[in-house]
């Protein structure tokens, strides 16, 4: 993996919302993120280096009553701003929820035409997502919801 370097972030939290910020740097390229853990589902926004909003994707987690148990769930994505469901950011969507069992609200504007960046985007995302206790196996509770 490449060099990184990464700003300590701010965290705060009240009652029902928790906001976690960081800065990635990797690449010739400044990555920002911010977590925002909302009642029942977690907005993301991802910026490449700049501040712009991007494309706008909402996707939730649907439950079917599949024999085989990895078939499960699967995620519909939706976009609300720009790009269609194929664009950047739509693939880091839908297989945040799938990691997650969260709905997820993403804001992304990595270039198209980068999977590269992409990929590494997303995966400092989940490695952050992780830390912060945001995984199928030991889910973080968010306001009373409790993870099944």
């Amino acid at each position: 993996m490449a060099e990184s370097s990464s700003s300590n972030g701010t965290q705060s939290a009240d009652a029902n919302i928790q906001l976690t910020c960081f800065t990635e740097e990797a690449h010739d390229v400044t990555l920002h993120f911010q977590i925002i853990s909302l009642t029942k589902q977690i907005y993301i926004w991802i910026g490449c280096n700049s501040a712009k909003l991007g494309h706008l994707y909402a996707v939730f987690l649907l439950f079917n009553n599949h024999p085989d148990p990895r078939k499960n769930n699967t995620a519909s994505v939706t976009s609300l701003l720009g790009g269609g469901a194929d664009s950047t950011g739509a693939g880091i969507a839908r297989r945040l929820v799938l990691r997650t069992g969260l709905n997820i609200i993403l804001a992304c504007n990595i270039p198209k035409n980068s999977p590269m960046l992409e990929a590494l985007a997303e995966r400092i995302l989940i490695q952050k997502l992780n830390s912060l206790g945001y995984s199928k196996d030991g889910q973080k509770r968010l306001s009373g919801v409790h993870a099944t």
